[in-house]
Protein backbone atom coordinates (compact mmCIF):
# COMPACT_ATOMS: atom_id res chain seq x y z
CA UNK A 1 0.00 0.00 0.00
CA UNK A 2 2.86 2.32 0.84
CA UNK A 3 4.55 1.65 -2.51
CA UNK A 4 1.29 2.40 -4.35
CA UNK A 5 0.95 5.72 -2.52
CA UNK A 6 4.55 6.59 -3.29
CA UNK A 7 4.05 5.74 -6.97
CA UNK A 8 0.93 7.92 -7.13
CA UNK A 9 2.76 10.80 -5.45
CA UNK A 10 5.63 10.53 -7.91
CA UNK A 11 3.17 10.46 -10.81
CA UNK A 12 1.50 13.56 -9.40
CA UNK A 13 4.79 15.42 -9.16
CA UNK A 14 5.73 14.41 -12.71
CA UNK A 15 2.42 15.55 -14.13
CA UNK A 16 2.51 18.75 -12.09
CA UNK A 17 5.86 19.60 -13.58
CA UNK A 18 4.31 19.48 -17.07
CA UNK A 19 1.60 21.99 -16.17
CA UNK A 20 2.54 25.39 -17.55
CA UNK A 21 -0.28 27.65 -16.36
CA UNK A 22 -1.64 28.43 -12.92
CA UNK A 23 -5.06 27.06 -13.93
CA UNK A 24 -3.60 23.70 -14.94
CA UNK A 25 -1.65 23.43 -11.70
CA UNK A 26 -4.71 24.37 -9.66
CA UNK A 27 -6.91 21.78 -11.38
CA UNK A 28 -4.22 19.15 -10.91
CA UNK A 29 -3.96 20.05 -7.22
CA UNK A 30 -7.74 20.01 -6.86
CA UNK A 31 -8.01 16.58 -8.46
CA UNK A 32 -5.19 15.06 -6.43
CA UNK A 33 -6.43 16.42 -3.05
CA UNK A 34 -10.14 16.42 -3.85
CA UNK A 35 -11.22 14.83 -0.56
CA UNK A 36 -9.34 17.44 1.46
CA UNK A 37 -11.06 20.25 -0.43
CA UNK A 38 -14.46 18.55 -0.05
CA UNK A 39 -13.96 18.47 3.73
CA UNK A 40 -13.00 22.16 3.65
CA UNK A 41 -16.23 23.23 1.89
CA UNK A 42 -18.35 23.58 5.09
CA UNK A 43 -15.66 25.72 6.73
CA UNK A 44 -15.33 27.92 3.65
CA UNK A 45 -19.10 28.34 3.44
CA UNK A 46 -19.34 29.20 7.13
CA UNK A 47 -16.73 31.96 6.97
CA UNK A 48 -17.99 33.19 3.62
CA UNK A 49 -21.63 33.48 4.72
CA UNK A 50 -21.20 34.64 8.30
CA UNK A 51 -17.90 36.55 8.28
CA UNK A 52 -17.20 37.94 4.81
CA UNK A 53 -20.65 38.46 3.28
CA UNK A 54 -21.86 40.66 6.18
CA UNK A 55 -18.86 42.96 5.63
CA UNK A 56 -20.84 44.51 2.80
CA UNK A 57 -23.06 46.09 5.44
CA UNK A 58 -20.13 48.20 6.66
CA UNK A 59 -20.89 50.57 3.79
CA UNK A 60 -23.69 52.10 5.89
CA UNK A 61 -20.95 53.83 7.89
CA UNK A 62 -20.59 56.12 4.87
CA UNK A 63 -24.33 56.59 4.35
CA UNK A 64 -27.33 58.07 6.12
CA UNK A 65 -28.90 54.67 6.41
CA UNK A 66 -32.68 54.45 6.26
CA UNK A 67 -33.97 50.88 6.80
CA UNK A 68 -36.99 51.47 4.54
CA UNK A 69 -34.73 52.47 1.64
CA UNK A 70 -32.11 49.77 2.18
CA UNK A 71 -28.34 50.01 1.90
CA UNK A 72 -28.25 50.83 -1.80
CA UNK A 73 -31.09 53.35 -1.63
CA UNK A 74 -29.77 55.32 1.34
CA UNK A 75 -27.94 58.58 0.50
CA UNK A 76 -24.18 58.86 0.81
CA UNK A 77 -22.83 60.80 3.78
CA UNK A 78 -19.09 60.39 3.31
CA UNK A 79 -17.11 60.71 6.54
CA UNK A 80 -19.88 62.63 8.31
CA UNK A 81 -20.44 60.01 11.01
CA UNK A 82 -16.72 59.55 11.63
CA UNK A 83 -16.32 63.30 12.15
CA UNK A 84 -19.32 63.30 14.48
CA UNK A 85 -17.75 60.55 16.58
CA UNK A 86 -14.35 62.26 16.76
CA UNK A 87 -16.00 65.53 17.83
CA UNK A 88 -18.32 63.82 20.31
CA UNK A 89 -17.91 64.50 24.03
CA UNK A 90 -17.87 60.73 24.51
CA UNK A 91 -14.96 60.04 22.14
CA UNK A 92 -12.09 60.51 24.60
CA UNK A 93 -14.01 58.80 27.40
CA UNK A 94 -14.81 55.57 25.56
CA UNK A 95 -11.38 55.48 23.89
CA UNK A 96 -9.58 55.93 27.20
CA UNK A 97 -11.69 53.34 29.02
CA UNK A 98 -11.33 50.80 26.21
CA UNK A 99 -7.54 51.15 26.10
CA UNK A 100 -7.11 51.07 29.89
CA UNK A 101 -9.26 47.97 30.37
CA UNK A 102 -7.36 46.15 27.63
CA UNK A 103 -3.97 47.27 28.97
CA UNK A 104 -4.89 46.06 32.47
CA UNK A 105 -6.13 42.77 31.01
CA UNK A 106 -2.90 42.39 29.06
CA UNK A 107 -0.63 43.17 32.02
CA UNK A 108 -2.47 41.15 34.67
CA UNK A 109 -4.59 38.72 32.67
CA UNK A 110 -2.28 37.50 29.91
CA UNK A 111 0.49 36.07 32.16
CA UNK A 112 -1.92 34.26 34.51
CA UNK A 113 -2.70 31.25 32.24
CA UNK A 114 1.03 30.86 31.60
CA UNK A 115 1.76 30.87 35.33
CA UNK A 116 -1.06 28.41 36.02
CA UNK A 117 0.16 26.07 33.29
CA UNK A 118 3.71 26.17 34.66
CA UNK A 119 2.47 25.45 38.19
CA UNK A 120 0.28 22.57 37.02
CA UNK A 121 3.20 21.18 35.03
CA UNK A 122 5.24 20.95 38.24
CA UNK A 123 2.62 18.90 40.10
CA UNK A 124 3.38 15.21 40.51
CA UNK A 125 0.10 14.19 42.19
CA UNK A 126 -2.09 13.46 39.16
CA UNK A 127 -5.36 13.37 41.14
CA UNK A 128 -4.71 16.77 42.69
CA UNK A 129 -3.56 18.13 39.33
CA UNK A 130 -6.77 17.03 37.58
CA UNK A 131 -8.87 18.46 40.41
CA UNK A 132 -7.21 21.86 40.11
CA UNK A 133 -7.62 21.81 36.34
CA UNK A 134 -11.31 20.96 36.59
CA UNK A 135 -12.00 23.65 39.19
CA UNK A 136 -10.14 26.29 37.15
CA UNK A 137 -11.98 25.33 33.93
CA UNK A 138 -15.49 25.52 35.39
CA UNK A 139 -15.97 29.33 35.43
CA UNK A 140 -15.42 29.44 31.66
CA UNK A 141 -18.66 27.52 31.14
CA UNK A 142 -20.79 29.74 33.37
CA UNK A 143 -23.14 32.06 31.46
CA UNK A 144 -22.13 35.72 31.44
CA UNK A 145 -25.57 36.54 32.85
CA UNK A 146 -24.93 34.25 35.81
CA UNK A 147 -21.43 35.68 36.32
CA UNK A 148 -22.80 39.23 36.32
CA UNK A 149 -25.51 38.23 38.80
CA UNK A 150 -22.92 36.65 41.08
CA UNK A 151 -20.75 39.76 40.96
CA UNK A 152 -23.72 42.03 41.72
CA UNK A 153 -24.67 39.90 44.73
CA UNK A 154 -21.16 39.32 46.04
CA UNK A 155 -20.08 42.96 45.68
CA UNK A 156 -23.23 44.54 47.14
CA UNK A 157 -23.27 46.08 50.62
CA UNK A 158 -24.35 42.74 52.10
CA UNK A 159 -22.38 40.54 49.72
CA UNK A 160 -19.93 37.86 50.79
CA UNK A 161 -16.91 39.67 49.32
CA UNK A 162 -17.94 42.90 51.07
CA UNK A 163 -18.26 40.96 54.36
CA UNK A 164 -14.74 39.60 53.85
CA UNK A 165 -13.38 43.11 53.22
CA UNK A 166 -15.06 44.38 56.39
CA UNK A 167 -13.61 41.43 58.31
CA UNK A 168 -10.15 42.46 57.11
CA UNK A 169 -10.68 46.04 58.28
CA UNK A 170 -12.19 47.66 55.19
CA UNK A 171 -15.36 49.71 54.84
CA UNK A 172 -18.76 48.34 53.90
CA UNK A 173 -19.78 49.71 50.52
CA UNK A 174 -21.42 48.69 47.24
CA UNK A 175 -18.27 48.27 45.18
CA UNK A 176 -20.08 48.29 41.84
CA UNK A 177 -21.17 51.84 42.59
CA UNK A 178 -17.58 53.03 42.88
CA UNK A 179 -16.10 54.24 39.55
CA UNK A 180 -12.52 53.74 40.75
CA UNK A 181 -13.07 50.01 41.28
CA UNK A 182 -14.93 49.10 38.10
CA UNK A 183 -11.90 48.35 35.90
CA UNK A 184 -10.33 46.19 38.60
CA UNK A 185 -13.57 44.25 39.08
CA UNK A 186 -13.96 43.74 35.33
CA UNK A 187 -10.38 42.56 34.81
CA UNK A 188 -10.28 40.44 37.97
CA UNK A 189 -13.53 38.66 37.16
CA UNK A 190 -12.28 38.07 33.61
CA UNK A 191 -9.14 36.39 34.94
CA UNK A 192 -11.24 34.18 37.22
CA UNK A 193 -13.48 33.22 34.30
CA UNK A 194 -10.86 32.35 31.70
CA UNK A 195 -7.53 31.58 33.39
CA UNK A 196 -8.16 27.82 33.53
CA UNK A 197 -9.49 27.52 30.00
CA UNK A 198 -6.73 29.70 28.51
CA UNK A 199 -4.07 27.58 30.22
CA UNK A 200 -5.05 24.52 28.16
CA UNK A 201 -3.12 25.64 25.10
CA UNK A 202 0.01 26.25 27.20
CA UNK A 203 -0.32 22.83 28.82
CA UNK A 204 -0.51 21.35 25.34
CA UNK A 205 2.60 23.27 24.31
CA UNK A 206 4.43 21.98 27.39
CA UNK A 207 3.88 18.38 26.30
CA UNK A 208 5.88 19.10 23.13
CA UNK A 209 9.10 19.85 25.03
CA UNK A 210 11.66 17.04 24.82
CA UNK A 211 12.03 15.37 28.29
CA UNK A 212 15.68 14.68 27.52
CA UNK A 213 16.38 18.40 27.86
CA UNK A 214 15.25 18.29 31.49
CA UNK A 215 17.34 15.16 32.13
CA UNK A 216 20.42 16.86 30.72
CA UNK A 217 19.72 19.96 32.83
CA UNK A 218 19.37 17.88 36.00
CA UNK A 219 22.66 16.13 35.26
CA UNK A 220 24.28 19.56 34.97
CA UNK A 221 22.83 20.48 38.38
CA UNK A 222 20.16 22.92 37.19
CA UNK A 223 17.45 23.74 39.74
CA UNK A 224 13.72 23.61 38.92
CA UNK A 225 13.72 27.37 38.46
CA UNK A 226 16.69 27.17 36.07
CA UNK A 227 14.95 24.41 34.10
CA UNK A 228 11.81 26.51 33.85
CA UNK A 229 13.69 29.63 32.79
CA UNK A 230 16.04 28.02 30.27
CA UNK A 231 13.97 25.09 28.92
CA UNK A 232 10.25 25.45 29.65
CA UNK A 233 9.73 29.10 28.81
CA UNK A 234 11.81 29.01 25.58
CA UNK A 235 9.94 25.84 24.63
CA UNK A 236 6.53 27.53 24.79
CA UNK A 237 7.77 30.95 23.64
CA UNK A 238 6.35 30.60 20.08
CA UNK A 239 2.91 29.83 21.52
CA UNK A 240 3.14 32.79 23.88
CA UNK A 241 4.16 35.13 21.06
CA UNK A 242 1.35 34.01 18.73
CA UNK A 243 -1.28 34.44 21.45
CA UNK A 244 0.21 37.78 22.43
CA UNK A 245 -0.09 39.01 18.84
CA UNK A 246 -3.73 37.96 18.75
CA UNK A 247 -4.36 39.56 22.14
CA UNK A 248 -2.80 42.87 21.13
CA UNK A 249 -4.77 42.71 17.89
CA UNK A 250 -7.94 42.89 19.96
CA UNK A 251 -6.77 45.74 22.16
CA UNK A 252 -9.63 47.96 21.04
CA UNK A 253 -12.27 45.30 21.66
CA UNK A 254 -14.06 44.80 24.95
CA UNK A 255 -17.15 42.60 25.09
CA UNK A 256 -20.16 44.81 25.73
CA UNK A 257 -22.23 42.09 27.43
CA UNK A 258 -20.56 42.13 30.84
CA UNK A 259 -20.01 45.90 30.66
CA UNK A 260 -23.72 46.55 30.11
CA UNK A 261 -24.72 44.07 32.81
CA UNK A 262 -22.40 45.62 35.41
CA UNK A 263 -22.20 49.35 34.75
CA UNK A 264 -24.63 51.97 36.02
CA UNK A 265 -25.00 55.75 36.08
CA UNK A 266 -22.47 56.04 38.91
CA UNK A 267 -19.72 54.15 37.03
CA UNK A 268 -20.50 55.27 33.48
CA UNK A 269 -17.54 57.64 33.41
CA UNK A 270 -15.02 54.81 33.87
CA UNK A 271 -17.00 51.84 32.53
CA UNK A 272 -18.31 53.04 29.16
CA UNK A 273 -16.27 51.54 26.29
CA UNK A 274 -16.51 51.61 22.50
CA UNK A 275 -18.56 48.40 22.25
CA UNK A 276 -21.14 49.55 24.84
CA UNK A 277 -21.28 52.96 23.13
CA UNK A 278 -21.96 51.27 19.77
CA UNK A 279 -24.67 49.13 21.40
CA UNK A 280 -26.47 52.14 22.84
CA UNK A 281 -26.24 54.19 19.66
CA UNK A 282 -27.13 51.38 17.27
CA UNK A 283 -29.78 49.34 19.07
CA UNK A 284 -31.23 51.77 21.60
CA UNK A 285 -31.06 55.06 19.71
CA UNK A 286 -31.34 53.53 16.19
CA UNK A 287 -28.33 55.52 14.89
CA UNK A 288 -27.26 52.69 12.61
CA UNK A 289 -24.83 54.62 10.44
CA UNK A 290 -23.16 56.33 13.38
CA UNK A 291 -22.70 53.08 15.29
CA UNK A 292 -21.40 51.38 12.13
CA UNK A 293 -18.83 54.15 11.71
CA UNK A 294 -17.66 53.72 15.31
CA UNK A 295 -17.45 49.95 14.92
CA UNK A 296 -15.53 50.27 11.64
CA UNK A 297 -13.07 52.69 13.26
CA UNK A 298 -12.56 50.16 16.05
CA UNK A 299 -11.94 47.31 13.58
CA UNK A 300 -9.45 49.35 11.55
CA UNK A 301 -7.40 50.15 14.67
CA UNK A 302 -7.37 46.46 15.64
CA UNK A 303 -6.26 45.52 12.12
CA UNK A 304 -3.40 48.03 12.24
CA UNK A 305 -2.34 46.71 15.65
CA UNK A 306 -2.23 43.10 14.39
CA UNK A 307 -0.14 44.05 11.37
CA UNK A 308 2.24 46.17 13.44
CA UNK A 309 2.77 43.68 16.27
CA UNK A 310 3.15 40.79 13.82
CA UNK A 311 5.85 42.67 11.90
CA UNK A 312 7.70 43.59 15.09
CA UNK A 313 7.52 39.99 16.32
CA UNK A 314 8.85 38.66 13.01
CA UNK A 315 11.81 41.01 13.14
CA UNK A 316 12.63 40.44 16.81
CA UNK A 317 11.88 36.75 17.37
CA UNK A 318 11.27 35.30 13.87
CA UNK A 319 7.89 34.02 15.15
CA UNK A 320 4.76 35.47 13.61
CA UNK A 321 1.29 34.69 12.32
CA UNK A 322 2.43 35.03 8.71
Amino acid sequence: MGNADQTQANRYRTLSGKDKTFGQKFLRELKYHKYVYIMAIPVILFYGLFHYAPMYGAVIAFKDFVPARGILGSPWAGFKHFRSFFKSIYFLRVLKNTILINVYSLIFGFPMPIILALLLNELRNERFKKTVQTVSYLPHFISIMVVAGMLIDFLSRKGIITDLIVLLGGQRDNMLMRPDLFKGIYVGSGIWQHVGWDSIIYLAALTGIDPELYEAARIDGASRWRQTWHITLPGIAPTIIILLILRVGGMMSVGFEKIILLYNDATMETADVISSFVYRKGLLEFSYSFSAAVGLFNSIINFILVITVNRISRQVSETSLW
